[in-house]
């Protein structure tokens, strides 16, 4: 029998034992995690809708109407008609023909990848890709090759040497990087070498592009040039599901091939309502992107004054390199000993040696929270210039 103990030792000696927090309340920047009072900054509600009260509102409302459960699949007798109202609103939102309606972001990357791939096909796939991306690509059962991060000559390379179905998937904003994908080049690629273009906004859709509508649309891009948009509603959106959206065609395809949508129990129907709600806000919300981008440029100017190496991130996603496991988890520990949480991100999730801490902007956030962060983190300061052996 496998040694689980052993294992789960060897990963607390090694820096990555992974621990849960306990948090009560509501999702905001001030929130209680394991009885303690801690100001956030590794949250992913980068608009701060997860609390706004006209999606709380909305929802209530539409409880006594849709009632709680989704009761069965959506090809039984789950697709609600809230449901059908939101792909909609996600079609529209989006500016593109159609959008289905998935239970998490997970199992949308899960189901449509493995629906447009097969034995025999190719998936290229981005090295930095989400591991919902990398789990998708191998429940598919193609052939999968990787290309450097961003590399779209090696990409074009791939492609050319490359016979049959081919599909090229990437994130749109990289989750723990923080940058955008080259949209423009790897759609032309993808067209030059008749590949299907897959992408997942996940962390654009909300912040980037006309009225936060995705770094797709940031790019300038069309469903043509684009033909699969994949993104989740639990993060700038702030409710929970995912979803994805292009053709009519291609919709009634993963209705019929995409595992995850055919085998699982439809979403609340009350939180597709409060899901259409916060487009709402969303598309209105330019003060929320803009005093955002005041957040992540005082965070940046601060940062860096600070002597902190960050990466090349314009998005609410700021990471700070620190390099080792233990470094950062005892970063992450002396900034939450100062009342501020911010996790430290350590291999798998990033290559090794690259352990980071993970910075997360939110509209939510005021000035003087980023301020009270930068005062915290100059007080680090003298710590990563340390011996090594300071952080055991």
């Amino acid at each position: 029998m496998r040694n689980f103990a052993k294992e789960i030792e060897e990963r607390k000696q090694a820096g990555l034992y992974r621990t849960r927090r306990l948090v009560s309340g509501p999702q905001q920047p001030e929130l209680t995690a394991d009885g303690k009072p801690l100001l956030s900054f590794c949250s992913n509600d980068y608009l701060g809708l997860a609390n706004h009260p006209a999606n709380i509102e909305t929802l209530k409302n539409a409880l006594p109407e849709t009632g709680l459960g989704g009761a069965a699949s959506h090809l039984i007798c789950g697709h609600h008609d809230a449901h059908h109202q939101l792909e909609e609103r996600l079609a529209k939102f989006t500016r593109r023909s159609s959008a289905l309606f998935f239970s998490t972001g997970y199992m949308a990357n899960m189901g449509v990848i493995s629906a447009l791939a097969g034995r025999g096909d190719t998936i290229f796939s981005d090295r930095l890709n989400h591991a919902s991306i990398i789990d998708g690509c191998i429940l598919s059962r193609a052939r999968i090759r990787r290309y450097g991060h961003g590399d779209v000559a090696a990409l074009e390379a791939m492609l050319a040497e490359t016979s049959g179905h081919k599909l090229v998937v990437t994130d749109g904003v990289f989750s723990m990087d923080g940058d955008v994908a080259p949209l423009r080049e790897l759609a032309r690629v993808c067209r030059a070498h008749d590949a299907l273009l897959v992408v997942d906004d996940a962390h654009g859709i909300g912040v980037l592009g006309p009225e936060g509508r995705g770094s797709v649309l940031d790019a300038g891009l069309t469903e043509e040039d684009v033909p699969v948009l994949i993104g989740t509603l639990g993060k700038a959106v702030g409710t929970s599901g995912a979803f994805v959206a292009g053709s009519e065609l291609l919709m009634d395809y993963l209705v019929q091939k995409a595992r995850t949508y055919i085998y699982t129990t439809a979403m609340p129907p009350a939180v597709a309502k409060a899901t259409c709600t916060s487009l709402d806000v969303i598309e209105r919300g330019d003060y929320l992107r803009s005093h955002l981008e005041a957040l992540i440029d005082r965070f940046r100017t601060g940062a860096r004054a600070l002597g902190y190496e960050l990466m090349a991130s314009h998005t609410p996603i700021q990471p700070i390199m620190v390099g080792t496991n233990d470094a950062a988890l005892a970063l992450s520990k002396a900034l939450e000993d100062r009342g501020l949480l911010v996790t430290a991100i350590r291999p798998p999730t990033v290559p090794a040696g690259e352990a980071r801490l993970r910075v997360t902007l939110s509209a939510a956030h005021r000035m003087a929270d980023v301020d009270r962060l930068l005062a915290a983190l100059k007080e680090c300061r003298p710590m990563m210039e340390a011996p090594e052996t300071a952080w055991a």
